[in-house]
Protein backbone atom coordinates (compact mmCIF):
# COMPACT_ATOMS: atom_id res chain seq x y z
CA UNK A 1 0.00 0.00 0.00
CA UNK A 2 1.52 3.50 -1.44
CA UNK A 3 1.83 6.07 2.09
CA UNK A 4 0.14 8.92 2.03
CA UNK A 5 2.35 12.22 2.78
CA UNK A 6 0.95 14.47 5.04
CA UNK A 7 1.56 18.04 4.61
CA UNK A 8 3.61 20.02 7.53
CA UNK A 9 1.61 22.22 9.84
CA UNK A 10 1.75 25.76 7.91
CA UNK A 11 2.23 27.63 11.36
CA UNK A 12 4.84 26.87 13.80
CA UNK A 13 2.91 28.01 17.50
CA UNK A 14 5.85 28.32 19.92
CA UNK A 15 5.19 29.06 23.56
CA UNK A 16 8.08 30.85 25.30
CA UNK A 17 8.63 32.63 28.73
CA UNK A 18 10.02 35.33 30.84
CA UNK A 19 13.09 33.23 30.37
CA UNK A 20 13.77 34.13 26.78
CA UNK A 21 15.54 32.20 24.46
CA UNK A 22 17.72 29.78 27.35
CA UNK A 23 14.16 28.08 28.46
CA UNK A 24 13.21 27.11 25.01
CA UNK A 25 13.43 23.27 24.31
CA UNK A 26 15.87 22.77 21.18
CA UNK A 27 13.00 21.50 18.87
CA UNK A 28 11.35 24.83 19.48
CA UNK A 29 15.31 26.77 18.90
CA UNK A 30 14.90 24.78 15.80
CA UNK A 31 11.77 25.87 14.72
CA UNK A 32 12.45 29.44 14.95
CA UNK A 33 15.58 29.10 13.44
CA UNK A 34 14.14 27.77 10.34
CA UNK A 35 11.10 30.21 10.01
CA UNK A 36 11.54 32.65 7.86
CA UNK A 37 8.77 34.92 9.43
CA UNK A 38 8.22 35.35 12.97
CA UNK A 39 4.79 37.22 14.20
CA UNK A 40 4.72 37.98 18.04
CA UNK A 41 4.37 40.72 20.24
CA UNK A 42 7.29 43.52 20.65
CA UNK A 43 8.07 41.97 23.93
CA UNK A 44 8.50 38.71 22.75
CA UNK A 45 10.43 39.26 19.59
CA UNK A 46 12.72 41.05 21.59
CA UNK A 47 13.46 37.73 23.52
CA UNK A 48 14.73 36.26 20.22
CA UNK A 49 18.84 35.80 19.58
CA UNK A 50 19.96 37.20 16.15
CA UNK A 51 20.33 33.63 14.95
CA UNK A 52 16.96 33.88 14.16
CA UNK A 53 17.17 35.30 11.04
CA UNK A 54 13.30 35.37 10.11
CA UNK A 55 11.99 38.76 9.49
CA UNK A 56 10.51 39.84 12.80
CA UNK A 57 6.51 41.22 12.75
CA UNK A 58 4.80 42.71 15.50
CA UNK A 59 0.78 42.30 16.04
CA UNK A 60 -0.98 45.18 15.78
CA UNK A 61 -4.14 46.42 17.98
CA UNK A 62 -6.76 45.34 18.03
CA UNK A 63 -5.23 41.76 17.08
CA UNK A 64 -7.95 39.17 16.16
CA UNK A 65 -9.18 41.63 13.19
CA UNK A 66 -5.63 41.73 11.77
CA UNK A 67 -5.01 37.92 12.43
CA UNK A 68 -6.65 36.82 8.59
CA UNK A 69 -4.67 39.50 6.87
CA UNK A 70 -1.27 38.91 8.26
CA UNK A 71 -1.67 35.10 7.93
CA UNK A 72 -2.62 35.12 4.18
CA UNK A 73 0.41 38.46 3.27
CA UNK A 74 3.00 35.57 4.98
CA UNK A 75 0.90 32.53 3.42
CA UNK A 76 3.84 29.90 1.44
CA UNK A 77 6.50 30.78 3.83
CA UNK A 78 7.69 29.16 6.99
CA UNK A 79 5.72 31.17 9.63
CA UNK A 80 5.79 30.93 13.04
CA UNK A 81 3.76 32.81 15.66
CA UNK A 82 5.75 33.73 19.47
CA UNK A 83 3.15 33.51 22.79
CA UNK A 84 3.54 34.01 26.13
CA UNK A 85 3.56 30.53 28.31
CA UNK A 86 1.41 27.77 26.90
CA UNK A 87 -0.41 29.28 23.48
CA UNK A 88 -3.53 27.39 24.40
CA UNK A 89 -4.25 28.57 27.49
CA UNK A 90 -6.17 32.06 27.05
CA UNK A 91 -3.35 32.33 24.36
CA UNK A 92 -3.06 33.30 20.41
CA UNK A 93 -3.45 29.21 19.77
CA UNK A 94 -7.19 29.61 20.39
CA UNK A 95 -7.75 32.51 17.56
CA UNK A 96 -5.49 30.57 14.79
CA UNK A 97 -6.86 27.50 15.83
CA UNK A 98 -10.53 29.41 15.10
CA UNK A 99 -9.70 31.10 11.80
CA UNK A 100 -6.35 28.55 10.39
CA UNK A 101 -7.97 25.77 11.72
CA UNK A 102 -6.42 23.11 13.68
CA UNK A 103 -4.74 21.08 11.42
CA UNK A 104 -2.42 23.83 9.93
CA UNK A 105 -0.50 24.51 13.41
CA UNK A 106 2.16 22.84 14.99
CA UNK A 107 1.74 24.20 18.83
CA UNK A 108 5.07 23.64 20.63
CA UNK A 109 4.00 24.89 24.32
CA UNK A 110 6.38 26.31 27.32
CA UNK A 111 5.20 26.00 31.08
CA UNK A 112 1.98 28.95 31.32
CA UNK A 113 2.28 31.44 33.89
CA UNK A 114 -0.73 29.80 36.15
CA UNK A 115 2.02 26.81 36.53
CA UNK A 116 4.48 28.52 37.37
CA UNK A 117 2.64 30.33 39.97
CA UNK A 118 1.10 27.56 41.51
CA UNK A 119 4.54 25.93 41.75
CA UNK A 120 5.94 28.71 43.91
CA UNK A 121 3.22 29.13 45.78
CA UNK A 122 2.47 25.24 46.35
CA UNK A 123 -0.82 25.54 45.33
CA UNK A 124 -2.64 22.51 43.45
CA UNK A 125 -3.38 23.72 40.15
CA UNK A 126 -6.33 21.26 39.64
CA UNK A 127 -8.35 23.50 42.75
CA UNK A 128 -7.12 26.62 41.35
CA UNK A 129 -9.68 29.15 40.00
CA UNK A 130 -8.14 31.21 37.18
CA UNK A 131 -9.74 34.30 35.65
CA UNK A 132 -8.00 36.64 32.73
CA UNK A 133 -8.14 40.09 32.60
CA UNK A 134 -6.23 40.78 29.34
CA UNK A 135 -8.98 42.26 27.18
CA UNK A 136 -12.02 41.33 29.50
CA UNK A 137 -13.95 43.65 32.20
CA UNK A 138 -12.39 43.65 35.85
CA UNK A 139 -15.73 42.96 37.14
CA UNK A 140 -15.38 39.31 35.24
CA UNK A 141 -13.51 38.56 38.86
CA UNK A 142 -16.40 38.68 41.03
CA UNK A 143 -18.15 35.57 40.06
CA UNK A 144 -14.97 33.91 41.32
CA UNK A 145 -15.15 35.17 45.33
CA UNK A 146 -15.65 32.76 47.73
CA UNK A 147 -14.91 32.19 51.47
CA UNK A 148 -11.51 29.82 51.29
CA UNK A 149 -11.06 29.67 47.65
CA UNK A 150 -7.62 30.57 45.67
CA UNK A 151 -7.70 32.38 42.50
CA UNK A 152 -4.93 33.52 39.78
CA UNK A 153 -5.97 36.86 37.74
CA UNK A 154 -3.72 37.19 34.86
CA UNK A 155 -3.03 40.64 34.56
CA UNK A 156 -3.85 42.90 31.64
CA UNK A 157 -1.06 45.44 32.69
CA UNK A 158 1.24 47.08 35.97
CA UNK A 159 -1.92 48.87 37.07
CA UNK A 160 -4.14 45.73 37.41
CA UNK A 161 -3.12 44.45 41.18
CA UNK A 162 -4.40 47.83 42.66
CA UNK A 163 -7.01 47.53 40.74
CA UNK A 164 -8.01 44.15 41.26
CA UNK A 165 -7.77 45.31 45.96
CA UNK A 166 -9.74 47.83 44.99
CA UNK A 167 -12.75 45.73 43.23
CA UNK A 168 -12.34 43.24 46.49
CA UNK A 169 -12.18 45.91 48.79
CA UNK A 170 -15.78 46.93 47.14
CA UNK A 171 -16.68 43.60 46.56
CA UNK A 172 -16.32 42.38 51.05
CA UNK A 173 -13.45 41.18 50.05
CA UNK A 174 -11.32 43.26 51.79
CA UNK A 175 -9.11 41.27 53.80
CA UNK A 176 -7.85 38.36 51.27
CA UNK A 177 -4.47 38.35 50.87
CA UNK A 178 -2.96 38.64 47.57
CA UNK A 179 0.82 38.25 46.31
CA UNK A 180 1.74 39.68 42.87
CA UNK A 181 4.33 37.46 41.08
CA UNK A 182 6.13 39.53 38.12
CA UNK A 183 8.30 37.64 35.50
CA UNK A 184 7.81 34.17 36.64
CA UNK A 185 10.47 31.98 35.14
CA UNK A 186 12.86 35.16 34.12
CA UNK A 187 16.19 36.35 36.03
CA UNK A 188 14.06 39.60 36.97
CA UNK A 189 11.13 37.24 39.01
CA UNK A 190 9.77 38.55 42.00
CA UNK A 191 7.08 38.23 44.07
CA UNK A 192 5.08 41.01 46.25
CA UNK A 193 2.94 40.52 49.39
CA UNK A 194 0.06 42.69 51.07
CA UNK A 195 -3.58 42.49 51.78
CA UNK A 196 -6.40 44.11 49.08
CA UNK A 197 -7.47 46.60 51.98
CA UNK A 198 -3.79 47.95 52.27
CA UNK A 199 -2.63 47.11 49.26
CA UNK A 200 1.20 48.73 49.41
CA UNK A 201 2.74 48.89 46.21
CA UNK A 202 2.96 50.83 43.35
CA UNK A 203 2.48 49.33 39.72
CA UNK A 204 5.62 47.26 38.92
CA UNK A 205 6.56 45.24 35.47
CA UNK A 206 3.36 45.18 33.38
CA UNK A 207 4.17 40.88 33.39
CA UNK A 208 2.79 39.47 36.34
CA UNK A 209 -0.08 36.89 37.93
CA UNK A 210 -2.04 38.02 41.25
CA UNK A 211 -2.90 35.57 43.47
CA UNK A 212 -5.97 35.92 45.77
CA UNK A 213 -6.56 33.86 49.18
CA UNK A 214 -10.30 34.98 49.34
CA UNK A 215 -11.24 36.03 52.90
CA UNK A 216 -14.62 37.75 53.36
CA UNK A 217 -15.27 40.22 55.55
CA UNK A 218 -17.11 39.28 59.12
CA UNK A 219 -21.00 39.20 58.37
CA UNK A 220 -20.65 39.69 54.22
CA UNK A 221 -23.70 37.48 53.17
CA UNK A 222 -22.31 34.20 51.77
CA UNK A 223 -22.48 33.81 47.29
CA UNK A 224 -24.29 30.91 46.23
CA UNK A 225 -23.86 29.22 43.34
CA UNK A 226 -27.09 27.35 42.59
CA UNK A 227 -29.77 29.91 41.05
CA UNK A 228 -32.31 31.80 43.87
CA UNK A 229 -29.82 34.37 44.80
CA UNK A 230 -31.92 36.72 47.29
CA UNK A 231 -34.07 39.59 45.96
CA UNK A 232 -31.71 42.15 47.58
CA UNK A 233 -28.84 41.17 45.52
CA UNK A 234 -30.20 42.92 42.70
CA UNK A 235 -30.97 46.64 42.39
CA UNK A 236 -34.80 47.01 41.08
CA UNK A 237 -37.85 48.85 40.57
CA UNK A 238 -40.10 46.21 41.67
CA UNK A 239 -39.62 44.30 38.23
CA UNK A 240 -37.61 41.55 39.20
CA UNK A 241 -38.56 37.45 38.87
CA UNK A 242 -38.78 36.75 42.84
CA UNK A 243 -35.83 34.56 44.38
CA UNK A 244 -38.14 31.03 44.30
CA UNK A 245 -40.00 31.41 41.08
CA UNK A 246 -36.42 32.39 39.86
CA UNK A 247 -34.70 29.15 40.53
CA UNK A 248 -38.18 27.40 39.77
CA UNK A 249 -37.42 29.22 36.42
CA UNK A 250 -33.54 28.24 36.17
CA UNK A 251 -34.31 25.16 36.43
CA UNK A 252 -36.62 24.85 33.42
CA UNK A 253 -34.28 26.63 31.16
CA UNK A 254 -31.58 23.87 32.32
CA UNK A 255 -28.42 26.56 31.33
CA UNK A 256 -25.40 24.19 30.17
CA UNK A 257 -22.19 25.54 28.73
CA UNK A 258 -21.64 27.23 25.56
CA UNK A 259 -25.88 27.79 25.08
CA UNK A 260 -27.67 30.97 24.75
CA UNK A 261 -30.67 32.62 26.26
CA UNK A 262 -32.94 35.37 25.30
CA UNK A 263 -34.07 36.89 28.08
CA UNK A 264 -36.63 38.70 26.91
CA UNK A 265 -38.35 41.58 28.97
CA UNK A 266 -35.44 41.54 30.66
CA UNK A 267 -36.57 43.77 33.68
CA UNK A 268 -33.84 44.00 36.38
CA UNK A 269 -31.46 41.10 34.08
CA UNK A 270 -32.03 38.36 37.20
CA UNK A 271 -32.73 35.27 34.97
CA UNK A 272 -30.05 36.31 32.79
CA UNK A 273 -27.75 36.74 34.96
CA UNK A 274 -28.62 33.75 37.08
CA UNK A 275 -28.22 31.74 33.58
CA UNK A 276 -24.43 33.36 33.02
CA UNK A 277 -23.21 32.39 36.51
CA UNK A 278 -24.28 28.52 35.69
CA UNK A 279 -21.14 28.06 33.93
CA UNK A 280 -18.78 30.51 32.71
CA UNK A 281 -19.40 29.69 29.01
CA UNK A 282 -22.81 30.15 28.94
CA UNK A 283 -24.19 33.14 26.87
CA UNK A 284 -27.13 35.36 27.25
CA UNK A 285 -28.77 38.51 25.92
CA UNK A 286 -31.18 40.36 28.12
CA UNK A 287 -34.07 42.81 25.88
CA UNK A 288 -35.88 45.66 27.75
CA UNK A 289 -37.62 48.24 25.99
CA UNK A 290 -36.95 50.77 29.14
CA UNK A 291 -33.83 52.65 28.47
CA UNK A 292 -33.68 53.20 32.47
CA UNK A 293 -33.92 49.13 33.41
CA UNK A 294 -31.55 48.08 30.43
CA UNK A 295 -28.93 50.57 32.12
CA UNK A 296 -29.87 48.81 35.26
CA UNK A 297 -29.58 45.41 33.87
CA UNK A 298 -25.88 46.23 33.10
CA UNK A 299 -25.10 47.91 36.58
CA UNK A 300 -26.76 44.14 38.04
CA UNK A 301 -24.59 41.95 35.45
CA UNK A 302 -21.38 43.67 36.61
CA UNK A 303 -21.63 43.67 40.20
CA UNK A 304 -22.63 39.92 40.35
CA UNK A 305 -19.40 38.94 38.44
CA UNK A 306 -21.14 38.32 34.43
CA UNK A 307 -20.48 42.01 32.56
CA UNK A 308 -20.52 39.76 29.15
CA UNK A 309 -24.16 39.83 29.53
CA UNK A 310 -25.51 41.57 26.68
CA UNK A 311 -28.49 43.90 27.02
CA UNK A 312 -30.37 45.12 24.16
CA UNK A 313 -32.35 48.32 24.45
CA UNK A 314 -35.60 47.92 22.40
CA UNK A 315 -38.89 46.61 21.99
CA UNK A 316 -39.82 43.05 21.36
CA UNK A 317 -40.43 41.28 19.11
CA UNK A 318 -38.69 43.84 16.91
CA UNK A 319 -35.43 44.13 19.04
CA UNK A 320 -34.98 40.27 18.73
CA UNK A 321 -34.26 40.50 14.76
CA UNK A 322 -30.70 39.83 13.98
CA UNK A 323 -29.99 38.10 17.56
CA UNK A 324 -28.35 34.81 17.06
CA UNK A 325 -29.92 32.01 17.22
CA UNK A 326 -31.21 31.08 21.30
CA UNK A 327 -30.50 27.88 22.70
CA UNK A 328 -33.46 28.80 25.12
CA UNK A 329 -36.01 31.72 25.36
CA UNK A 330 -37.30 33.27 28.55
CA UNK A 331 -40.48 35.60 28.47
CA UNK A 332 -40.69 37.32 31.71
CA UNK A 333 -42.93 40.21 30.42
CA UNK A 334 -45.53 41.70 27.56
CA UNK A 335 -46.36 38.20 26.24
CA UNK A 336 -49.84 39.74 25.08
CA UNK A 337 -47.63 41.81 22.50
CA UNK A 338 -48.36 41.28 18.98
CA UNK A 339 -46.30 38.65 17.47
CA UNK A 340 -44.17 38.04 20.33
CA UNK A 341 -44.18 34.45 21.75
CA UNK A 342 -44.61 33.74 17.39
CA UNK A 343 -41.34 35.29 16.69
CA UNK A 344 -39.68 33.27 19.56
CA UNK A 345 -40.79 30.34 18.92
CA UNK A 346 -39.76 30.74 14.99
CA UNK A 347 -36.57 31.55 16.68
CA UNK A 348 -35.67 28.20 18.69
CA UNK A 349 -34.09 25.34 16.73
CA UNK A 350 -35.27 22.07 17.68
CA UNK A 351 -34.63 20.97 21.10
CA UNK A 352 -34.67 24.79 22.28
CA UNK A 353 -36.67 25.18 25.67
CA UNK A 354 -38.92 28.31 25.91
CA UNK A 355 -40.15 29.22 29.28
CA UNK A 356 -43.01 32.22 29.51
CA UNK A 357 -44.10 33.41 33.16
CA UNK A 358 -46.94 35.62 33.68
CA UNK A 359 -49.11 36.84 36.68
CA UNK A 360 -52.52 38.10 34.61
CA UNK A 361 -55.44 36.47 33.42
CA UNK A 362 -54.81 37.67 29.80
CA UNK A 363 -51.63 36.36 29.32
CA UNK A 364 -51.89 32.77 31.13
CA UNK A 365 -55.16 32.17 28.68
CA UNK A 366 -52.37 32.81 25.48
CA UNK A 367 -50.15 30.43 27.43
CA UNK A 368 -52.70 27.71 27.80
CA UNK A 369 -53.66 28.16 23.52
CA UNK A 370 -50.05 27.52 23.32
CA UNK A 371 -49.87 24.78 25.80
CA UNK A 372 -52.51 22.30 23.72
CA UNK A 373 -50.87 23.49 20.11
CA UNK A 374 -47.23 22.35 21.68
CA UNK A 375 -47.32 20.66 24.75
CA UNK A 376 -44.74 20.66 27.57
CA UNK A 377 -45.50 21.69 31.15
CA UNK A 378 -48.37 24.12 32.84
CA UNK A 379 -48.03 24.57 36.07
CA UNK A 380 -48.98 27.29 39.09
CA UNK A 381 -46.37 28.60 41.60
CA UNK A 382 -47.61 29.78 44.47
CA UNK A 383 -45.35 31.16 47.52
CA UNK A 384 -46.13 32.25 50.98
CA UNK A 385 -44.15 34.02 53.20
CA UNK A 386 -44.76 34.01 57.04
CA UNK A 387 -45.02 37.44 58.79
CA UNK A 388 -46.60 39.04 61.78
CA UNK A 389 -50.52 39.14 62.48
CA UNK A 390 -50.50 41.11 65.85
CA UNK A 391 -48.91 39.07 68.55
CA UNK A 392 -48.85 35.70 65.98
CA UNK A 393 -47.91 34.61 62.65
CA UNK A 394 -49.68 33.83 59.64
CA UNK A 395 -49.15 33.59 56.27
CA UNK A 396 -48.85 36.14 53.06
CA UNK A 397 -49.27 34.90 49.60
CA UNK A 398 -48.00 36.29 46.87
CA UNK A 399 -49.32 36.39 44.09
CA UNK A 400 -49.23 33.14 41.73
CA UNK A 401 -47.41 33.15 38.71
CA UNK A 402 -48.48 30.28 35.97
CA UNK A 403 -45.11 29.15 34.24
CA UNK A 404 -45.57 27.21 30.40
CA UNK A 405 -42.27 25.51 30.00
CA UNK A 406 -41.46 23.27 26.28
CA UNK A 407 -39.38 21.46 24.05
CA UNK A 408 -39.48 22.29 20.93
CA UNK A 409 -39.66 18.71 18.99
CA UNK A 410 -39.23 18.27 15.73
CA UNK A 411 -42.96 17.92 14.81
CA UNK A 412 -45.41 20.23 13.24
CA UNK A 413 -48.21 21.42 14.98
CA UNK A 414 -50.68 19.04 13.38
CA UNK A 415 -48.96 16.29 14.77
CA UNK A 416 -50.31 17.10 18.18
CA UNK A 417 -53.00 16.36 19.74
CA UNK A 418 -55.10 18.68 21.41
CA UNK A 419 -57.40 18.94 23.55
CA UNK A 420 -61.01 20.53 24.81
CA UNK A 421 -61.89 22.25 27.70
CA UNK A 422 -63.98 19.29 28.67
CA UNK A 423 -60.98 16.87 28.41
CA UNK A 424 -61.85 14.78 25.25
CA UNK A 425 -59.18 14.35 22.82
CA UNK A 426 -60.25 15.57 19.26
Amino acid sequence: MASVSVPEPAITVVGIGADGWVGLSEVARQALRAAEVVLGGPRQLELLPPEVAAERVGWPSPLRPAVPGLLAAHRGRGLAVLASGDPMFFGIGRTLAELAGPDALRVLPHPSAVSYACARLAWPLEETEVVSLVGRPLDSLTSALHPGRRVLVLSADAATPARVAALLVERGFGPSPLRVLEQLGGPAERQLDGTAAHWPHPPGDPLNVIAVDCAAEPGRPRTQLVPGRPDAAFESDGQLTKRHVRAATLASLAPAPGELLWDVGGGSGSIGIEWLRAHRDCRAVAVERDQARAERITRNAAALGVPRLQVVTGAAPAALAGLPTPDAVFIGGGLTAPGLLEACWTALPVGGRLVANTVTLESEALLTQWYRRHGGELLRLAVAHAVPVGGFTGWRQAMPVTQWSVVKAPVDDASVVEVSDQGEQQ
